[in-house]
């Protein structure tokens, strides 16, 4: 599966950016997609993550009431809206997919070394 990242931008403190993963070449249904973000001279970390059919959703900590995860299998489509931005939340924001088959029930995992599909990332900048 090829995965297109878009939807980043500039934005101030305390407002909210949509972010779009588009998904191409397979069966979209069959994966479990996630959000990743990676800062200047960090790791990269775990955002969100969301199963084939969005029973299963995980937040990081650091986003939780703020971020939500969202999927459209029939658009093929991740959706990452996130409000009441923080500069600490600038980074360049990739989304991950792993194959799970279909209908398996099996929570989103938190390791990038679980994903085995990425897109390009896109920017997010929040400034204060």
């Amino acid at each position: 599966v090829q995965l297109q990242a878009s939807g980043g931008g500039l934005v101030q403190a305390g407002g909210s950016l949509r972010l779009s993963c588009a998904a191409s070449g397979r069966t979209f249904s069959h994966y479990v997609a996630g959000w990743f973000r990676q800062a200047p001279e960090k790791e990269r970390e775990f955002v969100a993550g969301i199963n084939w059919n969005g029973g299963s959703i995980a937040y990081a900590d650091s986003v939780k009431g703020r971020f939500t995860i969202s999927r459209d299998n029939a658009k093929y489509t991740v959706y990452l809206q996130m409000n009441s931005l923080k500069p600490e939340d600038t980074a360049v924001y990739y989304c991950a997919a792993a194959y799970t088959g279909y209908g398996a029930y099996i929570p989103p995992p938190s390791p990038a070394s679980s994903y085995s599909y990425w897109g390009q990332g896109t920017q997010v900048t929040v400034s204060s």
